[in-house]
């Protein structure tokens, strides 16, 4: 990407709103980018205007991009050839791939300082991936881990709700299995359960990284050297993900779109997937409440990544741009319990805190989720839509399909993944 091919491609970004170099326009003319469409894209919209309708804010220009890796190809090259916004959006997980390359600047701690906000507004989790070699290159918007979804109506029929309207917790495997075949029975779909993996690496992992963190397993990705994980806690992770995709627990083959609709119709119990799913469902009428994925094996840690607000790298940015820049971003953080109707965890605490989130349902049924985030492992392929989550996929699928051993296809993924080790930072 530092490459004259990668600059050369520049060409192509001139005429995306926001591209123009920043001493072409004002101080108060904020270019951002981001990759937030449908509901999310429409909810930072609303903040936006409510931003720049207050005195004296500048104005900011979005541009949205298509999510994914079209989105990170076209920041990384617009930070490399000069052309950068003033602000964008990156998912937390792919900071570590872009920051230490230089395509990043850094957050002025003590100029948000001057707008109310400080370190101390964060969880520990979100603040350690907001820092990467000591500095601070990310400012977290929210976090979004996988949860548990389920249906009211078919749980107050399998007597698996407690008297305060709640799931009834768990704690362990047995429990759990023996609470998704209670729902099951009351579900039309006969499932307890629903989960898409066919064709979709990135919920592959998300359960994955899930069940593997709460049993205790890590994973480290050294450069050059190879993928380091605990062998047997992975197949007991694996195992115990084939358990409810058995035909019994749960459909043993649905993609995405299949897992979403049969919990979206009503027929099934419950519903493995990100908290974004939320407003779909409620705009259905769907009868459901939300939890942190009960921690059956430890903690109820939970696979999780955050938005994260960056400043892409300009060699010469300007000095008033930057300081509205800080403030546009202190002001979204401070009303971000509009960003949370949107299903994700405002990262700014003060917001959770606030007894006006208590009265947000089901979103304060899982807040607690954010002292128990799992990201992915920081390397420069690993994150939201990666390269990381594609190859589990591919390697993995015929393993949730029963078509291939899970040690086997978990040893095809980490070959995939020492081969990318083994390969510089293209950033």
């Amino acid at each position: 990407m530092q490459g004259a091919g990668a600059l050369a491609a520049l060409g192509g970004l001139g005429a995306l709103s926001g591209c123009a170099g920043t001493a072409a326009r004002a101080a108060d003319d904020i270019a951002f980018w981001h990759l937030l469409s449908g509901p999310d894209g429409v909810t930072m919209g609303e903040m936006l205007d409510g931003y720049m309708a207050t005195d004296g804010a500048p104005t900011v220009t979005q541009t949205v991009l298509a999510w994914g890796a079209p989105y990170y190809t076209k920041l990384a090259m617009a930070s490399a050839g000069g052309r950068a916004p003033d602000l964008a959006i990156m998912h937390a997980a792919r900071v570590p791939g872009y920051a230490p390359g230089g395509l990043l600047d850094e957050w002025d701690l003590d100029l948000f300082g001057e707008f109310g906000v400080a370190k101390e507004d964060f969880p520990e989790l979100i603040w350690e991936k907001m820092v990467v070699d000591g500095k601070l290159t990310a400012i977290a918007l929210d976090s979004h881990p996988f949860v548990l979804y389920y249906n009211t109506d078919i749980a107050e029929a399998a007597g698996v709700l407690g008297s305060d309207g709640l799931l009834l917790p768990t704690d362990n495997p047995e429990d759990f299995r023996e609470l998704a075949l209670e729902l099951g029975a009351k579900a039309p779909s006969g499932y307890g359960l629903s989960w898409g993996y066919l064709g979709d690496g990135s919920n592959q992992w998300r359960m994955f990284s899930t069940y593997y963190s709460q049993l205790g397993g890590t994973i480290d990705l050294p450069i050059g050297g190879k993928m380091e994980y605990q062998e047997e806690i992975v197949i007991q992770a694996i195992e115990w993900i084939l358990s409810f995709i058995d035909g019994e627990v749960g459909n043993p083959g649905h993609d995405g779109g299949t897992a979403i609709s049969e919990f979206a119709t009503g027929g099934s119990g419950a519903f493995y997937g990100g908290v974004w799913e939320s407003g779909s469902y409620r705009n259905e009428g769907v009868p459901f409440d939300m939890t942190m994925v009960p921690g059956v094996f430890g903690e109820p840690v939970a696979y999780a990544d955050s938005h994260a607000f960056v400043l892409p790298h300009q060699m010469t940015p300007d000095e008033d741009r930057r300081r509205n820049v800080h403030a546009a971003v202190a002001y979204l953080l401070k009303n971000s319990i509009t960003w949370a109707g949107a299903g994700h965890i405002p990262a700014y605490s003060p917001v959770i805190e606030d007894p006006a989130y208590a009265d947000l349902v089901p979103q304060s049924h899982y807040a607690d989720a954010v002292d128990h985030l799992v990201y992915d492992p920081p390397a420069w392929f690993t994150g939201s839509g990666s390269d990381f989550h594609t190859y589990f996929g591919n390697d993995m699928q015929n393993v949730w399909a029963r078509r291939t051993d899970p040690l086997e296809g978990w040893n095809a993924f980490v070959a995939r993944i020492n081969a990318l080790l083994l390969k510089p930072t293209p950033m």
